[in-house]
C-alpha cells in the first residue's frame, strides 16, 4: 500500500508502516542484556493489554506473532505503531512518553519471544 502525502504548508502527513519510506531498524538487535532490561519494560508498559511477557490469549494482542504476520517488516510496524498507536484499536501514541531507547529496548525483547510460523 502507498503512503498519502501532501506538501501543502500546514498539511497533515500521512504515511502508513508498511511504506518502503518507513524504515526502521533496531539499533540493540541480539542484545541480550537488551532484551533482558525489555522484558521488565514491557512487562512495566504494555503487559496490560499484551499480557505478560507479550503472551495474550487474545491473537490481535499477541505480541508473540509480530514476525508471523510481518515478517521482514516487523521492525517498521512495530514502531510505527508504538509513535502513532491504533486508536481505532484503543492503543494511544507512545510519542513524547517513550522515547526511542526504551522503544528500542522492547523491542529487542520482543525478537527473543517471536513464535515461528
Amino acid at each position: 500500500m502507498l503512503a498519502l502525502f501532501f506538501d501543502l504548508p500546514g498539511a497533515m502527513r500521512y504515511a502508513r508502516a508498511d511504506d518502503p519510506a518507513v524504515a526502521a531498524k533496531n539499533p540493540y538487535e541480539g542484545d541480550a542484556s537488551r532484551a533482558a532490561a525489555g522484558r521488565g519494560l514491557f512487562n512495566q508498559y504494555c503487559a496490560h493489554c499484551h499480557g505478560p511477557n507479550a503472551f495474550s490469549p487474545d491473537p490481535p494482542r499477541d505480541l508473540r506473532r509480530l514476525k508471523r504476520r510481518y515478517g521482514e517488516n516487523m521492525a517498521n510496524v512495530f514502531h510505527f505503531t508504538v509513535m502513532h498507536g491504533r486508536p481505532d484499536k484503543g492503543m494511544p501514541n507512545w510519542t513524547g512518553r517513550l522515547d526511542d531507547d526504551t522503544i528500542w529496548t522492547i523491542f529487542t525483547f520482543l525478537q527473543t519471544v517471536q513464535a515461528e510460523p
